[in-house]
């Protein structure tokens, strides 16, 4: 048997969202090297600020500016930092409370060895050179021995208008996942049989249905798939959408076809680019084949064979 695939994966999306008038000043204030707070009805300053007390549910509009100095509550060393983390250097996560604040703040604090880093210890915020409006105008926090910095004593925080020039009303925060995918015995050997442009299931000892592409064991009766049984290479369409939407850096152009296609043999759909036809003369009990590029692994799209439709009653259980 050959070993089983493994390799690294990113999945990675631009979370677009708009921002209410709490959050764009906290990050426009940010940006302007002012830390904002909100004040609730029983006189607690929240930082970070939230749009409803987190007690009551009820709506707080009462900014107020805090001081960029404070006090270390609880912290972990982080001795290795990863890829987009505020320092490529050994450093601390630490929870401030900063002067005037109620609440304390998550951020990193420059220091030179967990030695020197302790719960009660001072400090206070290292801005970023460059800031754009985001939590990272923060470049740090870094250790401090004055007092409590203007414009706020903790006791007394200043209410601020949250007005400034170019507020911020939107931002991109970019969500990413780096991990290594292993696909497993059964789903390595259907990758395996793909790149010699076969298509390889497994069949289940109990129900009999051949799945495609195979999980090593059968959803219905939950019981190991071992036996492999080639399908196809032709199929039918049992369900599909047209894409109105082009996906970045994908190199193809809309409106196109995906399917759900029931390759001959098979107890199961895989799912497949539609090529070859209009998108609008699609539809289901559409015969088609693999199309295959050169050097490719797994089939580009699939395209009509010319055959007549599938009749309904062969495909309707996979759809």
């Amino acid at each position: 048997m050959p070993e089983v695939l493994s390799a690294p994966l990113v999945v990675e999306f631009p979370f677009t969202r708009s921002l209410g008038p709490v959050q764009s000043a906290f990050l426009t204030g940010l940006r302007e090297r002012v830390v904002l707070g909100v004040r609730t009805t029983d006189g607690r300053t929240l930082v970070p600020p939230v749009e409803y007390d987190p007690v009551t549910a009820e709506e707080i509009r009462d900014l107020v500016q805090v001081a960029p100095t404070g006090t270390v509550t609880t912290w972990a060393w982080n001795h290795e930092p990863r890829r987009g983390q505020p320092l490529d250097t050994p450093f601390a996560w630490v929870l401030v409370r900063l002067d005037g604040a109620d609440t304390a703040l998550l951020h990193a604090l420059a220091a030179p060895g967990p030695d020197a880093v302790r719960t009660g210890m001072r400090v206070r915020v290292r801005w970023a050179g460059e800031r754009t409006g985001a939590i990272t105008d923060i470049a740090c926090f870094e250790p401090y021995d004055g007092e409590p910095a203007e414009p706020a004593e903790p006791a007394e925080p200043s209410g601020h208008a949250g007005a400034f020039e170019n507020p911020l009303t939107g931002i991109v925060a970019p969500a990413r996942l780096d991990y290594t995918y292993s696909p497993g015995r059964a789903q390595t050997a259907y990758i395996h049989a793909l790149s010699a442009r076969r298509t390889v299931g497994e069949r289940c000892p109990a129900c009999r249905k051949v799945y495609v592409p195979p999980r090593g064991a059968c959803p219905t009766c939950g019981v190991a798939t071992v036996e492999q049984v080639e399908v196809g290479p032709r199929g039918t369409v049992t369900t599909f959408c047209i894409v109105n939407i082009k996906a970045k850096n994908l190199d193809i152009e809309v409106p196109y076809v995906y399917a759900h296609i029931a390759l001959d043999g098979a107890d199961l759909a895989l799912h497949a680019r539609i090529g070859g036809i209009p998108y609008d003369r699609v539809r289901m009990g559409l015969r088609v084949e693999p199309v295959w590029t050169e050097g490719a692994r797994y089939p580009d799209h699939y395209r009509p064979t010319g055959e007549p439709d599938a009749d309904y009653d062969t495909y309707k259980e996979l759809l």
